[in-house]
């Protein structure tokens, strides 16, 4: 099962973006600010991170930056802004911070299902199909239990 961690501060965007990974297959694992999601990331080492860009303590582009600077393996993992900021110029900004790639809010199921899919490299899961499995490249080696907030 593929591990995907969730940086996100808005409790509704974070209740339906998990709702939907989790019922396409996906693990989820969350934090509530960047620094905790850079924590998380080293801590948990997931396969993929969707990071919101309006977070409370430092922003998500700067903790983008943070993780892909890092010596640690953790550098090379996909991040996908998921931010409200859709004005000219936002994908470049966060594309110039490290993200590999980039969708606005409000983001539609299939849109955010096949995003997914793609920096995964496997075919895009359907909501009522089994969970997806890592190839071997995948990262993660051993699963783990989901961790949800409220």
């Amino acid at each position: 099962m593929f591990k995907i961690l969730y940086v996100e501060d808005n409790p509704q965007n974070m209740r339906l973006v998990r709702k939907i990974l989790m019922a396409a297959g996906y693990e989820v694992i969350e934090a509530t600010n960047g620094l905790s999601g850079i924590a998380t990331a080293e801590r948990e080492k997931p396969d993929l991170i969707l990071m919101d860009v309006n977070l409370p303590d430092i922003n998500g582009l700067e903790a983008t930056t943070r993780l892909k600077a890092s010596e640690l393996p953790i550098a090379s993992i996909p991040v996908i802004a998921l931010t409200a900021n859709a004005m000219h110029g936002d994908r470049e900004n966060c594309m110039a911070a490290g993200c590999d790639g980039y969708l606005a809010k409000p983001v539609m199921k299939n849109e955010l299902l096949n995003t997914v899919a793609l920096f995964l490299k496997h075919p895009p899961a359907s909501t009522s199909a089994a969970a997806p499995t890592p190839t071997s490249n995948s990262s993660s080696s051993t699963p783990t239990t989901t961790t949800t907030s409220s």
